[in-house]
């Protein structure tokens, strides 16, 4: 059967690589059509060792991918979204998971048993405490015993887990952004582990495609979640601290700024000292001495940071900026595969943002 025929395949990017041995990884893609899943195809059009089997999204079975999102055009010109079938995964070496929260819980214990790899961009197993999700998701877990066996996907602080791994949970846009500025703090004993205040504002897209439009957003700034985002207890558990998290709106497409404010252990604390230690290396975090932008990682699976100390006041304060699509979403999706796949990490990923 032709590509032509099934809208499965697409074109080779990289023949001269691909004829030397590298082996090709087929992946597929369940809920593409939405906002992260439409970034995970920009993304795997650009990796040299990844093919985009098929792609999903039942409200747009039969729309071919550059109908909907015209920017793939060229790299995916036959590719159809598709029903969603589990035999389907039985032909690929992932299956992707963008689907809103509390759809893939249910799809996830036969996934096991049929894909090498299943990548969860949803919450759905996130958290280790099943009791936490009526509490925090408005529903008991659907399959609570499989918490234990799914790596939390977020590599520059659970790297080791996600070497290998099977089932990953991928850590979500704001617990990303919080926990890679205040995780190094809290295992350094550097910051309290009581009373830190998370403020991060988000671009639109992280409520998905269609939440909002442009004139609901345009000129507006807006707090939103008071006190109860469900996002609170994945920052809590990965950082190790309690947070008061809110988040916030802001009229952009992308980007998520995090500023954390904690009480130093010590008025001698060193927070870019540490930050620069935890993160020496690493190739999608940079600490760096001004104040981070959305801008400057647009695009790009990275993170900025910078931190500093107020005498004045007692506190620390840290800055991160990321790309919500990208080193919050798909790009980490992309670089927890890599790991999973025994592949090198930063393989097909962008670490430099856009501009202007």
């Amino acid at each position: 059967m032709s590509p032509e025929t099934t809208g499965r395949t697409k074109p080779c990017a990289w023949p001269c690589i691909r004829v030397y041995g590298l082996r090709v990884h087929r992946v597929g893609i369940v809920g593409a059509s939405g906002y992260a899943g439409v970034e995970l195809l920009r993304l795997c059009a650009a990796h040299p060792e990844v093919e985009v089997a098929w792609a999903t999204g039942d409200s747009q079975a039969g729309t071919p991918v550059r109908g909907l999102y015209p920017h793939l055009t060229t790299a995916f010109p036959d590719l159809v979204f598709e029903t969603f079938d589990p035999a389907m995964a039985e032909d690929v070496d992932a299956v992707f998971l963008a689907l809103p929260h509390g759809a893939s819980g249910h799809l996830v214990p036969d996934l096991l048993k049929r894909a090498e790899v299943v990548l969860d961009l949803a919450a759905d197993f996130r958290l280790k405490d099943p009791a936490l999700y009526p509490a925090w998701y408005g529903e008991e877990h659907p399959a609570p015993e499989l918490l234990g066996e799914f790596a939390y996907g977020l590599p520059e602080l659970h790297r080791e887990a996600l070497v290998g791994a099977t089932a990953v949970a991928l850590a979500g846009c704001y617990p990303t952004a919080a926990a890679l500025a205040l995780t190094p703090l809290v295992r350094a004993g550097a910051i309290e582990t009581a009373g830190i205040v998370v403020d991060a504002a988000s671009g639109v897209s992280g409520a998905g495609r269609d939440k909002f439009g442009f004139c609901a957003v345009d000129e507006d700034f807006r707090a939103y979640g008071l006190v109860n985002h469900r996002h609170t207890p994945e920052i809590e558990q990965v950082v190790g601290a309690q947070v008061l998290f809110t988040p916030h709106l802001a009229p952009m497409s992308r980007g998520i700024l995090a500023t954390c404010y904690a009480r130093p252990t010590s008025p001698d604390v060193d927070p870019m000292a540490i930050l620069r230690d935890a993160y020496a290396g690493e190739p999608f975090v940079a600490v760096i001495d001004e104040p981070p932008t959305t801008k400057a990682v647009m695009g790009s699976n990275s993170c900025h940071l910078t931190a500093r100390t107020d005498p004045r006041t007692g506190w620390v304060v840290v800055l991160a900026a990321i790309d919500n699509l990208v080193k919050g979403t798909a790009g980490q999706a992309v670089q927890c595969l890599n790991l999973a796949l025994g592949l090198p990490e930063a393989t097909g990923l962008p670490t430099v943002g856009l501009a202007p």
